[in-house]
């Protein structure tokens, strides 16, 4: 079965009558359930006693019939290793002591103390698959306990899992640990996931697959700046094309936990779940407790490939932007603090004549904000700066044809503020809690700073009509405590609710999810906002790596990136304006610089810089992106090619020297071998002068016409760029 056929047909489960396919004569009388979409097939097995265990996760394995479950099963189980236990056992999708697993256990809990080793039963009527939705569910139980899980396989071949467990027992039960993990194939040897900081997020960290149970927990409160991002293990040399790779993400935006187990017994295992503090999840009898979706990808067309099924399961969502990403100009590097009436008004007639879209106030509009230190959590609009209200600034914006956005920072709240002088109950850390900024968080578990929070944002949202929101959160949280308890994990459900009842109540708002930069970047925001902004730093430099790294997980459409000033804010590094467009252009673009100071070139090249992605946006934004190897360590490619392979778009960016003297060729893959395709840059934006004496001979022509076979396999020559210039062509049937 072709992955064209299971992306078409999208059966989800191979049956065949319109029923899920079940063995028939294992020798446990177990029974065996296979998803099937996208490509990719996941094989469960329930056995007659325990939980189900995963017998196969990926390659499509085609039709199998009730004799090839059985065979399989056989297959897949191990024999018994020296010096171990009596009987082969299972590795269930919630490993644990009482199975024979070493590891890092799935389930961890106790009651008064005493350790929780369930000895979990499923009834065959328990463990049943929803052929419209590709979705197993599973129902479990033990003393005192009562577990459910969910298996989704969505179209894209994106397999989500989640977990909710019920206190079934008379006495409470302390939670410690419930993740999901997924098995991989023995031929995974090397390991990827990411770290970072402030301006230079999700840098990739690399080696070989080590013997043992290995743990990245996070415990920021937030995604965090170093974040693991995505756990990815691959077979040797994987690289952006190549390589077979099973990958997890955590859509969740608080304390996380990414394991992987290589233990000498087992099969391999990686997975994810919530980190939870001791006495954070303490269920009463009857309460229930359920994970955030770890998300599980499996390629076996290299990173690329991981990207490919990431971008297309979200671009699916009913939730995910439909209408072109506008031009933003946001402006906080144009005037920080300072608002101006005269001022603002300036720039945004600038800003719409070069064909900017969206205006964003940013920080400093409310009461009391004069700079970082004060008025947090004080949601009004400030009447010295502002008498009549952003009333004249919000006409002159939308009379220009422009969108208008605002920025909050709604979790946190300064000491300096009426609100903290009023609620100093509401914080969710004790005072005595190192500062960050100046600021402590806002303990949104309580009802009254939810519905203070909830009326306070929705107010403003109706008197300007605001199409836009630029949410904030500039602290990690330590020590944040709700009557003496760790509260990180039910503040960040209190978050969502907050998003999500905003969003229902105007439904036509869009939000951007921003934390110091890109310190919440993941799935489970962006299940509740429209983009995210990937990094506080406007360098171009910078931007290319935090761009690609994020892009594995996010497609261009929800990635902001911003046309800076000349001299970076946050490196003091200067590029050219040229580069600088380039670079954000292959993102949600935008300005975030004071065009009034510019001179009539420079708005010249940003007027055409601007034309040139609203008239790409839409190849850009639903396109497949690819980073291409060009051979040099000093120079990246980043390709989009439309889904009807009729037009693709490609940009070469040089961040460093290279060893070579002359460019090497640029191969493009994805396009119709045999179809005719016009080759020249953009014509928007200049031709680099690059370091060549001459130039390749097509670009002083202007243009190449090559059949797609040669722009693949055989490639482009390309000028010498120096350090920070960019190319960009368009490549057109």
């Amino acid at each position: 079965m072709t992955e064209t056929r299971a992306v078409a047909e999208a059966p989800h489960l191979r049956r065949p009558d319109q029923s899920p396919r079940e063995s028939d004569g294992l020798d446990d009388g177990g029974k065996t359930r296979m998803l099937w979409a996208g490509g990719v097939s996941v094989v469960v097995h329930l056995p007659e006693r325990g939980l189900p265990e995963v017998l196969h996760w990926g390659r499509d394995l085609g039709d199998l019939g009730h004799g090839d479950f059985e065979q399989l099963r056989r297959a897949r189980t191990r024999p018994v290793s020296p010096s171990a236990l009596d009987a082969p056992w299972p590795l269930t999708l919630v490993p644990g002591e009482h199975d024979g697993w070493e590891g890092r256990p799935g389930f961890a809990a106790h009651r008064a103390g005493r350790a929780q080793y369930p000895r979990w039963t499923v009834a065959d009527s328990e463990f049943e698959t929803d052929v419209d939705t590709g979705t197993l569910h599973l129902r479990a139980e033990a003393p005192g306990l009562l577990l459910r899980s969910e298996l989704h396989l969505d179209d894209a071949g994106v397999l989500r899992m989640a977990h909710t467990l019920v206190n079934t027992g008379d006495e409470p039960l302390s939670l410690a640990a419930l993740e999901a993990v997924m098995p991989v194939d023995d031929r995974a040897a090397e390991v990827l996931d990411f770290t970072g900081r402030w301006t230079r997020e999700r840098v990739p960290q690399r080696g070989p697959l080590a013997q043992g149970s290995r743990v990245r927990e996070t415990r920021r409160g937030r995604t965090g700046h170093d974040s693991p991002f995505a756990l990815v293990l691959g077979t040797p040399g994987f690289d952006a094309a190549a390589g077979e790779l099973w990958a997890v993400h955590l859509a969740w935006s608080g304390d996380a936990v990414y394991r992987h187990d290589a233990l000498p017994e087992a099969r391999t295992v990686l997975g994810a779940g919530p980190l939870l503090r001791p006495g954070e999840i303490d269920l009463a009898p009857g309460e229930s407790f359920r994970t955030p979706e770890a998300v599980f990808v499996w390629s076996d067309r290299g990173l690329d490939g991981l990207g490919d099924r990431f971008h297309r399961s979200l671009r699916a969502r009913p939730s995910h932007p439909r209408e072109p990403r506008p031009v933003v100009l946001n402006t906080w590097e144009a005037v920080y603090f300072k608002h101006d009436l005269h001022r603002l008004e300036t720039l945004a007639r600038t800003a719409a004549d070069i064909g900017v879209e969206r205006f964003v106030l940013d920080d400093g509009w409310f009461r009391g904000r004069r700079d970082d230190r004060a008025g947090l959590g004080d949601w009004t609009v400030d009447p010295e700066v502002w008498p009549q209200g952003l009333h004249p600034v919000v006409r002159t914006v939308r009379s220009l044809g422009m969108q208008f956005g605002l920025w909050f920072e709604p979790e946190m709240v300064n000491p300096d503020s009426d609100l903290a002088r009023r609620h100093p109950e509401w914080l969710l850390q004790p005072p005595s809690t190192r500062a960050w900024r100046g600021q402590y968080a806002l303990d949104l578990t309580r009802p009254d700073a939810f519905r203070y929070l909830l009326d306070s944002i929705s107010a403003l949202v109706r008197e300007y009509e605001l199409d836009y929101i630029k949410w904030d959160q500039n602290r990690d949280l330590i020590e944040a405590v709700h009557h003496g308890r760790a509260n990180v994990h039910r503040h960040t459900e209190a978050v969502y609710r907050l998003l999500d009842r905003l969003r229902d109540l105007h439904p036509s708002l869009e939000i951007e999810s921003c934390a110091s930069g890109g310190a919440r970047v993941d799935l489970g925001i962006l299940d509740r906002t429209d983009r995210v902004w990937a990094s506080d730093t406007n360098d171009p430099i910078e931007r290319l790596a935090i761009q690609r790294w994020t892009e594995l997980l996010l497609p261009l459409e929800l990635i902001g990136s911003h046309i800076g000033p000349p001299t970076a804010h946050t490196t003091h590094r200067a590029a050219s304006l040229d580069f600088r467009i380039a670079t954000s252009l292959f993102a949600s673009a935008g300005i975030e610089w004071d065009i009034t100071s510019c001179t009539p070139a420079e708005l010249d090249r940003l007027r055409l810089g601007i034309a040139c992605y609203r008239r790409l946006r839409g190849l850009l934004h639903t396109g497949t992106l690819g980073h291409l190897d060009t051979g040099d360590d000093g120079t990246t490619a980043t390709s989009v090619v439309g889904d009807d392979r009729d037009h693709a778009v490609v940009r070469v960016a040089r961040h460093a020297t290279g060893n070579r003297a002359l460019a090497t060729a640029l191969r493009v893959p994805g396009l119709d071998p045999g179809s005719r395709y016009r080759v020249a840059p953009v014509p928007e934006l200049p031709v680099p002068r690059g370091l060549d004496e001459v130039p390749p001979p097509w670009i002083e022509h202007g243009e190449l016409c090559l059949p797609g076979s040669v722009i693949a396999e055989v490639g482009i020559q390309l000028p010498l760029l120096a350090p920070g210039e960019a190319l960009v062509l368009e490549i057109a049937r």
